[in-house]
């Protein structure tokens, strides 16, 4: 769908990453994986990017996780980094079919912004009586909070610094985990390293959902 959205809160998550939680407009429904593309107009001139749910459901609202950087970041970042309650967006999709799909055990494997999307789907999965685990690689861990909430209810959570291995942490998750499903959401580099883990622990990297943020 194309419409518009509207700000309701903005909260700093981590180290220059904040949620941004929009009320949802009638009819908009997606699942956490999915992402939207989030737009304003500019000097005249429309600019638009894509950005994934970060929220386990919709329902009145949802969320998107950003990095938001107005120095080295553009003029869009520039515009989301003064954001506020009430300041309205265009709203397109949701996209992507690499989402929570009812798994009965869902293994995400992340980096950067792709902790949102990690933490929706740990979430969404516990919340299904489903398994869930979490491998999250960066330097500065966002979303501190919702990862402590899932070791809490029970979801396998291994934490790394940004230029670790992701081996060992990938086969730790693996193990036992026959009929579920790899998500892996990142950057190129992070792809490709969660692929290789993948294949080096047993698994299959071409049966995972993959959304690679380039």
């Amino acid at each position: 769908m194309d419409t518009t959205a509207m700000v309701e809160s903005v909260e700093p998550v981590g180290s220059d990453t904040y949620a941004l939680r929009f009320r949802a407009p009638e009819g908009f429904a997606a699942e956490p994986g999915q992402f939207v593309k989030l737009g304003t107009e500019i000097d005249g001139e429309s600019v638009a990017r894509f950005y994934t749910l970060s929220s386990p459901r919709v329902g009145e609202t949802f969320e998107v996780t950003v990095g938001i950087d107005p120095d080295e970041g553009g003029e869009f970042s520039a515009f989301l980094s003064g954001a506020e309650a009430g300041t309205e967006m265009t709203l397109s999709g949701p996209f992507g079919d690499q989402h929570y799909d009812g798994e009965p055990r869902a293994v995400v494997i992340a980096g950067g912004p792709g902790v949102g999307p990690a933490v929706a789907i740990a979430e969404r999965a516990l919340d299904e009586d489903a398994e869930a685990a979490v491998v999250y690689r960066d330097d500065d861990v966002a979303h501190a909070d919702r990862i402590d909430a899932l070791r809490e209810r029970g979801a396998a959570v291994r934490l790394l610094d940004g230029d670790a291995p992701l081996t060992d942490a990938v086969a730790d998750v693996l193990t036992g985990a026959d009929g579920g499903t790899v998500f892996v959401y990142g950057f190129a580099d992070l792809v490709a390293d969660a692929e290789a883990a993948i294949e080096a622990a047993g698994g299959d990297a071409d049966a995972a959902k993959v959304e690679n943020f380039g």
